[in-house]
């Protein structure tokens, strides 16, 4: 399995490009910055991109969604619906950022901790409902890499005074699912650089053991 990191994106979101390198199939996680360098680079290893599997609803990791579905119009947009509320009050989420509205497309399939059916070759994407930062919060798991979105960063946890989020909602999807994954598994966030299940656990400073 491959990782692209493209970090430029809005407010500093990043994208992720997962793809497996015997079927080619792949998938963007979030979709935060310009389409033109993840399609080139699709283009350039001939990946058939199935997915994009966004973590939360927040304006700033679903920014260029629209241009993405141009660009692949079979590339399948899934989230939790818990967060369809966030994607329905966008122009609202854009005025409170100081953004120029963008337009959505509608998201493809709703996705939880029930659907088993997602694949990237032969590897499966594990879904994890982590509730905190927003209602419908997703963090993806394949082989050992964790995509977290903005529920845990390195060294930090996502904010809890936004629309939707909830400091005892998150404290309890940390402990009690990420936490419980195996230390080594690499976690790369929505925002900022990756870091471990295992870091995290002792020096996560709201949660971690060392605090």
């Amino acid at each position: 399995m491959k990782i692209e990191v493209f970090p430029n994106g809005i407010y500093g979101a990043i994208t992720y490009l997962v793809y497996d390198e015997e079927s080619k199939e792949g998938a963007i996680v979030d979709c935060t910055c310009d389409i033109e360098e993840i399609e080139a680079f699709v283009q350039k290893e001939n990946i058939n991109l199935k997915y994009a599997l966004i973590t939360h609803g927040h304006f700033d990791h679903v920014y260029c969604l629209s241009d993405m579905k141009d660009k692949f119009v079979q590339t399948q947009i899934l989230m939790n619906k818990n967060d369809l509320e966030l994607m329905e009050n966008m122009p609202i989420q854009c005025q409170m950022a100081g953004i120029e509205y963008m337009e959505l497309p509608c998201v493809d399939g709703l996705v939880d901790e029930n659907s088993h059916d997602l694949k990237l070759g032969e590897k499966e994407i594990k879904i994890i409902h982590t509730k905190g930062h927003s209602k419908g919060g997703l963090c993806f798991l394949i082989d050992n890499v964790l995509f977290s979105g903005d529920t845990l960063f390195q060294g930090s946890i996502g904010r809890c005074d936004l629309w939707g989020g909830s400091m005892e909602e998150i404290g309890e999807s940390i402990k009690n699912k990420l936490f419980a994954l195996d230390d080594e598994i690499v976690v790369y966030p929505g925002h900022g650089d990756k870091t471990t299940i295992g870091y995290e656990k002792k020096y996560n400073p709201y949660f971690g053991s060392n605090y």
